[in-house]
C-alpha cells in the first residue's frame, strides 16, 4: 500500500465519520419538525385532555353552542364560586358570554382509563353580559369521560385564586 491510498482511506473515514452523524441529525430533526401534534381543529382532532379543554374555550369563545352542548353531557356538575350548577345553568352562563381571548396555563392532565382530568389555570378576556368576565387567573379542573357518543364534560369546577 503506498502512502496516496492510506491517506484516501483515513479521509474516506474521516468523511464518512463526519456525514454518517449529520445525517442522522438532520433525519431526527426532520422527524421532530413533521411530527408534532398540530392543535385540533373540531372535537373530533383532539386527542387528548389538553386539546379537548383548548378546543372546548375555543368553542366558547366562538359562541359554537352546538360543540358545546354537544360534550356537556346530560348529567353534567358544575361548582362555581355562585354554586352548584347543572349542564342546564352552565349553558346558560356561557351563553351570556362574549369571550375576546384566554389564556391558559400550568396545564396538567391525568388519564385513568375512559376519563381525563384536566386541571389549570385560565385567564379569561371578555363580558358576561354587561360585566366583565374576572380578569385574574382562575383555577380550573374538568373531568372529561368517554362515551359512546365520543368524550364528553361530566364535571367542571372553577375557584378563584383569592378564596380560600
Amino acid at each position: 500500500m503506498n502512502a496516496r491510498q492510506g491517506h484516501g482511506t483515513i479521509t474516506g473515514m474521516r468523511t464518512r465519520l463526519v456525514t454518517i452523524p449529520l445525517v442522522v441529525l438532520l433525519g431526527i430533526t426532520l422527524g421532530c419538525t413533521i411530527g408534532k401534534e398540530r392543535p385540533a381543529r373540531t372535537f373530533a382532532e383532539a386527542t387528548g385532555g389538553e386539546s379537548m379543554e383548548r378546543m372546548f374555550w375555543k368553542e366558547i369563545k366562538a359562541g359554537n353552542w352546538v360543540e358545546i352542548e354537544r360534550v356537556l353531557a346530560s348529567n353534567y356538575a358544575g361548582v362555581t364560586p355562585a354554586g352548584i350548577i347543572d349542564r342546564a345553568a352552565a349553558l346558560d352562563q356561557y351563553r351570556q358570554w362574549k369571550l375576546n381571548d384566554f389564556s391558559i396555563g400550568d396545564l396538567r392532565t391525568e388519564l385513568n382509563t375512559t376519563t381525563f382530568v384536566v386541571t389549570y389555570t385560565i385567564s379569561l378576556n371578555g363580558t358576561a353580559g354587561t360585566q366583565p368576565l374576572p380578569s385574574a387567573p382562575q383555577h380550573m379542573m374538568t373531568v372529561w369521560q368517554q362515551q359512546k357518543s365520543g368524550w364528553m364534560v361530566i364535571a367542571h369546577s372553577v375557584t378563584h385564586p383569592d378564596q380560600p
